[in-house]
């Protein structure tokens, strides 16, 4: 298959550009196609077979649901039972933008699109190409990231083309993303609204709209493997690099770390919840991963370093990329899967990575990381946890 490329004006789209991607979709093809948050790969949400071939083209686990998304607001209506006053505000306050709803689904949405589960994934993005597309497809589009299944998602054009070359119709050329990271998705189908998967759209500003939030515990842990996720990126792994991908930061026993209950009734969890990263990044941080980088490297491996621009210069070994300023955390976002893409590029064995503060967006952005490091997490002053790593 030929994967045709059109660059996209985003301060001057062309409908007939547009059209050609519309009727594509319309065909039950698949497009690629910018948002605000990633890349996103589309179909006909309301197609199984369509659905079918975004699974194939991914190398997606078929339990894993995909993501309607919309042009208005009215446009859900179909697609769900009811909208509960939880959602109307939240609706109210980020749509259009990088929220993703999770609805009980109506008869018309198939369960090839929802992963087999009697709910569905919502969301109108604000990227205009995306948005326009929508319209003129006339259809809800069902689009996961546009990259093979695990990988760092898609944030440019570039990076759908190493990943889907050959798999898809059409890939719309937008440029860079403008955040960086997936949406925030929330599960409204009950008296208490749920975190599944943090974004653009934090914790404090849903708290500000709609009060109490709980948390999934699969945000901060592995979820078992008995159980559906009711949304993506809660189960598998994910945005992974080819390189193994290990976490190093400083763990305060006191105040503010350890255990705690998180959620309530059956989503309640004994999970353990590192104190936030304090800021600037330890010396002890910086000179763990420097040993280990030297033990790598004298072992013959290509190594990788991710940190921010205070610390760049303190990493005089292997390859160092930084993220931006430690405290701008959109800039953080917006570098991640592009580092992390890049690393793939330059063919890198290990990697080592700082942490980030987990307030506000840094909790998405620690929530990408762990899981690209399938929780692999070294801590500075815990010696089991350096040997665990030793020995693998």
């Amino acid at each position: 298959m030929l994967t045709k490329v059109i660059k996209i004006d985003n301060d001057n789209i062309d409908d007939r550009l547009l059209t050609e991607a519309a009727e594509i979709l319309c065909a039950g093809g698949l497009v690629a196609f910018p948002t605000e948050t990633v890349y996103g790969l589309g179909a006909n949400g309301l197609d199984e077979e369509a659905a079918r071939k975004i699974y194939a083209a991914k190398g997606r686990p078929s339990d894993n649901p995909l993501i309607l998304h919309i042009s208005s607001a009215e446009e859900i209506v179909p697609l769900v039972q009811s909208v509960p006053e939880a959602a109307r505000k939240l609706m109210d306050a980020f749509w259009p933008g990088p929220l993703t709803m999770i609805f009980p689904k109506s008869s018309i949405v198939p369960y090839g699109t929802t992963g087999g589960l009697d709910t569905v994934a919502v969301r109108m993005p604000s990227d205009p190409v995306a948005n326009r597309l929508i319209a003129l497809a006339g259809l809800p589009i069902a689009a996961p990231s546009a990259n093979r299944s695990g990988r760092p998602s898609p944030t440019t054009a570039e990076h759908v083309m190493q990943d889907m070359d050959g798999r898809i119709e059409m890939i719309l050329d937008g440029g860079p993303v403008g955040i960086g990271v997936e949406s925030t998705i929330v599960d409204v189908t009950g008296d208490v609204p749920i975190l599944l998967r943090p974004g653009a759209v934090t914790m404090e500003m849903l708290q500000e709209t709609v009060g109490h939030v709980d948390i999934d515990p699969a945000i901060t842990g592995p979820m078992a493997a008995d159980v559906r996720p009711k949304a993506p990126g809660m189960k598998y792994r994910h945005y992974a690099p080819k390189a193994e991908l290990v976490l190093v930061e400083e763990r305060k026993n006191k105040a503010g770390g350890g255990t705690r209950r998180m959620g309530q009734g059956r989503y309640a969890a004994e999970l353990t919840v590192p104190e936030p990263v304090s800021e600037p990044i330890s010396e002890a941080v910086i000179g763990r991963i420097n040993r280990l980088v030297q033990e790598k490297l004298s072992q013959g491996y290509r190594v990788g370093v991710i940190c921010t621009d205070e610390t760049e210069n303190q990493y005089p070994a292997g390859i160092v990329r930084s993220l931006g300023i430690r405290g701008q955390q959109e800039t953080i976002a917006h570098s991640l899967f592009a580092v992390l893409r890049e690393f793939d590029d330059l063919q890198v064995d290990y990697i080592y990575s700082e942490s980030f503060a987990r307030d506000h967006l840094g909790q998405a952005i620690m929530n990408r990381l762990t899981k690209a490091a399938g929780y692999h997490v070294i801590y500075t002053n815990e010696k089991k946890e350096e040997e665990q790593h030793g020995r693998q």
